[in-house]
């Protein structure tokens, strides 16, 4: 079965399309620009990308370019829109209402609908992709992943805030988490790649990106995550604050004449490593940077190193041990520097850095040395690919 994986943005789109049999990707590729331009990027597997610029008012335009160039004539990865048999949709916040991925049905996407101010930038422009993939695909069956879902499984203690209990059961105020299905992939397929029984394991995974992500996976299920009711709690990222002194909103409301959404402004866009650099939120400019001898981007990647290893020293606690951490995502697997300070910290696990394997990038990789207690690997994290085997298992 060909699975067709979409991941809608407010004016973008990420797509690919991957043989279930074979997890091969046929073709990927991302709209970007949408309501605006519009601009397609579309690549076959083995062929060089396709840059074209069209007109895109609306996600229902950009699918539609999307399905013409997966049939095209002379790059097509298919040779008709029946070839696809299933479309795997990402849905960043399912809330409690869903624990696991669900076949997209009238009634599942008004559920999906109730947890849209739970995510107001990121649900309502997956939802857009959904509905136009419906009208453009009738019939084909259709599945909904939720970022959500994988940390449905913490328990009270992990997931209920210091807050009137009343926030709770009325407006549902707890942590939820994100980054899921990376989560659980990476989990269960850093598990195989070690022979590790996934059912009696220890696992932390550090999902470091432009936004970061820590789990604590216990016997192949989460029991703790950094992100909270928001993206922004946690650990600080690109340009988002991480966990803070709430005092501080007010603080700097009154110093700097701000609102409530002038405040949110500044921890969701202008703080993380890109705040306290002054320089960037990519890392790679960081690197460069310090390299140069700047010492705000050296101390940008000393905090964020020091919090992920503050975060996984208390995950160790939550689940009394660890057997295993990996490190994913486009920092966790091309940012050698950051494991490095982040290793460095964990001494008291018996971990030791194997300093010719963490200059590697990108691939599962042992990086830990042969002698170390715990295994830290590098395992590059795959959604889409994860999307597709949900996708699968429910039509």
């Amino acid at each position: 079965m060909n699975v067709l994986v979409i991941n809608c943005g407010s004016s973008s789109l990420k797509y690919q399309l991957i043989n279930s049999e074979s997890e091969a990707v046929l073709a990927k590729g991302l709209c970007e620009r949408i309501g605006i331009d519009g601009v397609l990027t579309y690549q076959k597997a083995g062929l060089d990308k396709e840059v074209t610029e069209a007109a895109m008012p609306t996600h229902k335009e950009a699918i539609k370019l999307v399905l013409d160039a997966l049939v095209n004539d002379k790059t097509g990865a298919i040779a008709s829109l029946e070839e696809v048999g299933a479309v795997g949709h990402r849905i960043v916040h399912g809330g409690e209402k869903f624990a696991s991925s669900a076949v997209i049905t009238d009634e599942m996407l008004a559920t999906v609908e109730e947890c849209n101010e739970l995510a107001p930038l990121h649900n309502p422009a997956n939802l857009i992709g959904i509905n136009a993939c419906k009208d453009l695909m009738p019939g084909v069956p259709m599945v909904g992943v939720f970022d959500t879902a994988f940390h449905q499984t913490m328990p009270e203690k992990a997931y209920l805030y210091g807050l009137p209990h009343e926030y709770y059961e009325k407006y549902g105020v707890r942590r939820y988490g994100f980054h899921g299905t990376s989560h659980s992939f990476v989990s269960k397929h850093m598990a195989d790649f070690l022979g590790m029984d996934i059912n009696n394991s220890k696992i932390i995974v550090a999902h470091l990106g432009n936004g970061s992500s820590i789990s604590a996976v216990l016997n192949g299920k989460c029991v703790d995550t950094s992100m909270g009711l928001t993206p922004l709690e946690g650990l600080p990222m690109g340009t988002r604050s991480g966990d803070i002194d709430p005092a501080i909103m007010e603080f700097i409301a009154k110093k700097e004449d701000l609102d409530i959404a002038g405040v949110m402004n500044v921890l969701n866009k202008k703080s993380g490593v890109l705040g306290i650099s002054k320089v960037s939120s990519d890392f790679r400019d960081l690197e460069d940077g310090m390299a140069e001898g700047n010492k705000l981007c050296e101390a940008a990647i000393e905090v964020f190193s020091y919090k992920v290893a503050k975060y996984i020293g208390s995950y160790v606690a939550a689940m009394n041990g660890v057997d295993a951490i990996a490190f994913t995502a486009g920092v966790g697997e091309n940012a050698p520097i950051v494991r490095e300070k982040v290793m460095g910290y964990l001494g008291y696990l018996g971990i030791a850095v194997d300093a010719e394997a963490n200059s590697k990038r990108g691939k599962d990789l042992v990086i830990s040395t042969p002698d170390s207690k715990v295994k830290v690997c590098i395992i590059p994290t795959n959604e889409e690919l994860a999307i597709a085997r949900e996708t699968v298992a429910l039509v």
